[in-house]
């Protein structure tokens, strides 16, 4: 609670405004572009609005932003971590013939009409074996998104369904950090929150895989060319060779035994760093571009090049090319500078009394049940936009809502169910927060462009809200004294 007086919801909507005035300026200048310093921009000017309207004419003292800022950036240090590794993942993978490998018999086992389906299972059983959204599209998510490009399928359809089974195997995981932090900040056995999320969860899913399955069955199905292209390009690019699955294979067992995502991550690298040394030593030399350099130094240089910057692979095909370039950790850096400016942004709004304000009007104005979930939906939503980081949310979203169930009857499990619904799913449908910077890098697919085909991650929110007008396995301990169902 903040101990200056609260400013008006109208005015503390002011600084959203004028992020969502600014961000669209500057993506539509900058398009794909606009996450190397344009929406950074945005998010620090709307900042500054945010402490000029606090500081002038609610007396809020400039050491509150500190302590708040402070606050919330010495929580995503682990985030930071996890994006550098990302990017040496996404190098060392590339490199050592991991994803070459696995595009290459990718695209003569799958077949498009089943493909956007399958990619979305796939991700699915990943990431609830390993509780981790992020580490899945780093990891098969990026294969996945280099066959469906090989079969002719669109980027923003196979990144949807990426992300569609990625996000329910990390709500529906027991290892989840969300769905642990959800459960507990509630209050609710783990166990007991992800059975009662399968009311909502496994309807919306069902629902997303119908669409991809529909969505694949139109496909022509006329790629055979482009196919060959693909395979015939890696091949003579990369050493293809099935040896090379044994990474994902011992990144698949540290993630059975619960190793830290981090660490499976780092670890996996290093694997993937040894592959490339064993089986790509040609590309490594290439990536080093200094011939003067004997062999051993030759391929210490591409490996270090391979992990920290920008590598570019010829294969004869401008497609693949692309498809095979990465950006190594350096390649995350405009991300992270990104989520610093959101992080600081989602500071400045809580430090102010803003995001309070504007919550105070949306809990005000519940009087029943199909309220109060969706208050509590749109809360999670605006949060996740307001703050830029899912964690956030989830926890003011309980902190907010948690008295407002208790004195409405309701179990507490609804609250983490509908918390999850709401600020788990939707984080990384937004370009700025921490999700949607992350799995748009790492795709190489603009947020905006992935959104409207991320069918779970958009049906959550509006199943949890139609189950609650439903009151579909919904309890209520005892009756208002204040308010209706």
């Amino acid at each position: 609670m903040t101990k200056h007086p609260l400013p008006h919801p109208l005015v503390a909507l002011i600084p959203i405004v004028v992020l969502i005035g600014l961000l669209a300026i500057v993506i539509s200048l900058f398009g794909s572009d606009s996450l190397n310093g344009g929406s950074q921009t945005a998010l620090l000017l709307s900042l500054a609005v945010c402490v000029l309207i606090s500081m002038t004419f609610y007396r809020v003292p400039w050491k509150a932003f500190e302590r708040q800022m402070g606050k919330t950036m010495g929580g995503i240090f682990i985030t930071v971590l996890i994006l550098l590794t990302v990017g040496m993942l996404s190098g060392s993978w590339m490199i050592s013939g991991v994803v070459p490998t696995l595009i290459y018999y990718g695209v003569q086992i799958l077949s498009p009409r089943f493909f956007l389906v399958t990619a979305c299972i796939i991700c699915a059983m990943v990431s609830l074996l390993s509780g981790s959204s992020w580490t899945t599209v780093a990891t098969i998510g990026v294969a996945l998104l280099g066959i469906g490009q090989a079969l002719g399928i669109s980027t923003a359809w196979t990144a949807g369904a990426i992300i569609s089974g990625a996000y329910f195997g990390d709500k529906m995981s027991p290892l989840s950090d969300t769905t642990i932090l959800a459960s507990s900040a509630n209050r609710v056995d783990i166990f007991e929150h992800i059975r009662y999320m399968m009311h909502t969860t496994v309807p919306a899913m069902t629902i997303a895989l119908i669409i991809f399955l529909v969505a694949g069955l139109g496909h022509a199905g006329d790629d055979l060319l482009h196919v060959e292209q693909y395979t015939h390009g890696l091949a003579s690019t990369f050493r293809i060779s099935l040896w090379t699955l044994l990474v994902p294979l011992f990144t698949g067992v540290l993630i059975a035994r619960r190793v830290p995502s981090v660490i499976v991550l780092f670890a996996s690298s290093v694997l993937a760093g040894i592959f490339a040394l064993i089986l790509q030593p040609h590309i490594l030399r290439h990536i080093a571009a200094d011939p003067s350099l004997g062999t051993a130094a030759a391929l210490t240089k591409g490996l270090a090049v391979t992990y920290y910057g920008s590598t570019a692979v010829e294969t004869g095909f401008a497609e693949l090319n692309d498809l095979v370039s990465t950006g190594g950790m350096a390649g995350m850096l405009n991300t992270i500078w990104l989520i610093i400016c959101a992080m600081c942004f989602g500071a400045a709004m809580m430090a102010s009394g803003m995001i309070e304000s504007i919550t105070r009007v949306i809990i005000g104005l519940v009087r029943d049940r199909l309220g109060l979930v969706s208050s509590t939906v749109c809360t999670g939503l605006f949060l996740n936009v307001s703050t830029g980081d899912q964690f956030i949310s989830i926890v003011l979203t309980a902190d907010m809502f948690g008295e407002a169930y208790r004195k409405m009857g309701y179990e507490p499990r609804l609250l983490s169910r509908t918390t999850e619904d709401a600020a788990t799913v939707t984080s990384v449908l937004v370009p700025w927060n921490t999700c949607g910077m992350t799995q748009s890098t790492v795709l190489g697919v603009p947020t905006l462009t992935y959104l409207p085909y991320c069918f779970f991650n958009i049906l959550c929110p509006v199943m949890s809200i139609l189950i609650a007008a439903i009151g579909w396995r919904i309890k209520r301990s005892a009756p208002s004294q204040t308010t209706t169902d």
